[in-house]
């Protein structure tokens, strides 16, 4: 994690409706120089309404943004140097090719880095002659990542960052995001995958009705959450799960598909388990634990139910 220092964001109170619907209630938070922050959230949350706050694109009912010590809205103009952007949703002319893509947006910038390392990066190397049209929505999305560092900005937004990429293009973002991290740019990204947000963010924002309910490391959120860990394994036919909830540190076990999963506390909680089953004379395969992770988090914050 790079040495986080003076605020490159401040948000304070904002607020934004779109008729009756309230999407930002009273929303407050910092993000400091060098940081991955990161807003999570169910959907209707408000994370696109708030990060669209950030870059200018809509004008809050109220409160107080300021980006790099400026109003995104009347000072858009000299932002956009200083500032990246992939929005969630974008389009290219179908038949601009990838290159002309690249060296077009570095021609709006006062300043620009060398495009093609960057696009060896991200794997578009071999696109490069390609029309947009052409690419996949995977390799798209890649070039618009692309698209928003050209400038070299001190500030990256990202809305959505690998929504719809596969593993390895996923972990290349990543990899490429922390490495913008390091040199002591930031980045404020949303995503819904808890996965990206809690091996990429060092702070994340959990937002759920417009309101900030938990801001932290991904690291204390998880801790905050005094969650069980877990036991999975496949037993013997006839092993009964209940009979684990007399061994010490076992909360309760419950059958599901096949497998038992054991929930306890306790650094000894795997060894008891496994002593426990053979004490009692069964056997058991494909044992493995599952500790609490930032979706634990954010399901016991906003809860399971699918809100469109």
């Amino acid at each position: 994690m790079a040495n986080i220092g003076q605020d490159v964001i401040v948000v304070e109170d904002l607020r934004k409706s779109y008729g009756p619907v309230l999407a930002v209630d009273g929303l407050s938070f910092t993000v400091g120089r060098g940081e991955i922050f990161g807003l999570v959230g169910p959907n209707g949350a408000g994370k696109t309404t708030t990060v669209e706050c950030l870059e200018g694109l809509r004008r809050p009912d109220g409160g107080r943004v300021r980006l790099l010590g400026r109003d995104p809205r009347s000072d858009g103009r000299s932002l956009r140097e200083r500032i990246g952007i992939q929005l969630q949703e974008s389009e290219l002319q179908d038949r601009i090719k990838v290159w002309e893509a690249m060296d077009l947006y570095a021609s709006f910038y006062q300043k620009s880095v060398d495009w093609r390392p960057l696009i060896v990066q991200l794997g578009l190397e071999d696109k490069a002659e390609t029309p947009f049209a052409k690419l996949s929505g995977g390799q798209k999305q890649r070039l618009f990542v692309a698209l928003a560092l050209v400038n070299d900005p001190d500030l990256v937004i990202v809305d959505e960052l690998t929504t719809g990429l596969d593993p390895q293009a996923r972990h290349a973002i990543w990899d490429l995001i922390r490495t913008v991290r390091d040199r002591g740019k930031t980045v404020v990204l949303t995503t819904h995958f808890m996965e990206e947000a809690e091996k990429l963010c060092d702070r994340v924002a959990i937002m759920d009705r417009g309101r900030l309910v938990a801001l932290d490391t991904p690291e204390n959120l998880i801790r905050s959450l005094n969650a069980e860990n877990r036991v999975v394994f496949i037993p013997d036919p006839g092993f009964e799960p209940r009979l684990l909830e007399s061994c010490f540190g076992v909360t309760r076990g419950e059958a599901s598909t096949g497998r038992v999963i054991v929930y306890g506390h306790g650094e000894r909680l795997v060894a008891d388990v496994v002593d426990f089953i053979i004490a009692k004379g069964f056997r058991f395969r494909d044992l493995r634990t599952e500790q609490a992770s930032l979706e634990d988090v954010f399901l016991a914050l906003t809860g399971r139910e699918i809100r469109e």
